[in-house]
């Protein structure tokens, strides 16, 4: 027996009977079926991406930091802290990065001064939500090259003995 959706019977012009179809509940029920199919495979992926991308925005974030410390260093004749190179006027980070306290959070990471004195500093960058917002960590010192690895309260040695993210 054959269940339409729609079924419906005309008459013709000539008297004939014509009958007019539409999809029957099995066929719904596949291309339901193969659309879920379908989503279930690309929805991963879009976490995937959205991961890299929280990542790659961190490692973007501690250049930017390593640079307005060298910016900050020659007005002041030390590095500062997070919350110094926002209340700086100018300030020399964005407002996220230059919160009023430490860790400062942008996209999904936790950014805070583990180390600074006159002659070096340390940086780290976090995933505030581990495998949610964020997969590695990363920290920064004042030679600029954002490392691998790096934990909160990673020291400036300790940084400076983990991997660059990237092989120079």
């Amino acid at each position: 027996m054959r269940y339409n959706v729609v079924l419906r019977t005309l008459k013709g012009a000539q008297g004939t009977m014509r009958r007019v179809q539409g999809f029957t509940l099995i066929e719904i029920m596949i291309v339901v079926a193969i659309l879920a199919i379908l989503v279930s495979m690309a929805i991963p992926s879009m976490l995937r991406s959205r991961l890299t991308t929280h990542d790659t925005a961190a490692q973007v974030a501690l250049k930017s930091v390593a640079s307005s410390q060298l910016s900050y260093r020659a007005a002041n004749a030390r590095y500062g802290t997070l919350p110094e190179l926002g209340s700086s006027i100018p300030p020399y980070v964005d407002d996220a990065l230059g919160c009023a306290a430490e860790p400062c959070t942008k996209e999904g990471y936790d950014f805070s001064t583990t180390e600074n004195t006159a002659q070096l500093f340390c940086v780290t960058a976090v995933p505030n939500v581990p495998n949610v917002s964020g997969v590695r960590s990363f920290c920064v010192t004042e030679d600029g090259i954002v490392r691998l690895g790096g934990a909160s309260g990673t020291t400036h040695d300790q940084c400076q003995a983990l991997g660059p993210t990237t092989p120079s």
